[in-house]
């Protein structure tokens, strides 16, 4: 079962990559990162590591909390 969801972090994270356009300089830092946790996540599904996969998890939260703070830092920009 650890197997099965790790690999589903991985195609979600494989999908955020194939979907990064490089016309802005900021792609190229996403792409670090997430080359950085599919690196991550094929560590910890080999040795069934906890610990990386909280490590992976602090990085996709952050990330997505910054997402959220720009997206409702867009709307009320478009809103004014």
């Amino acid at each position: 079962k650890a197997h099965t969801n790790i690999m589903k972090a991985q195609r979600i994270i494989e999908e955020f990559r194939s979907t990064l356009n490089f016309k802005y300089p900021v792609a190229k830092d996403f792409d670090v990162v997430y080359e950085y946790l599919l690196k991550r996540l094929v560590e910890a599904n080999m040795k069934k590591d906890i610990e990386i996969l909280e490590e992976c998890l602090v990085h996709l939260r952050g990330m997505r909390d910054t997402w959220k703070e720009v997206m409702v830092a867009t709307q009320n920009a478009v809103a004014k």
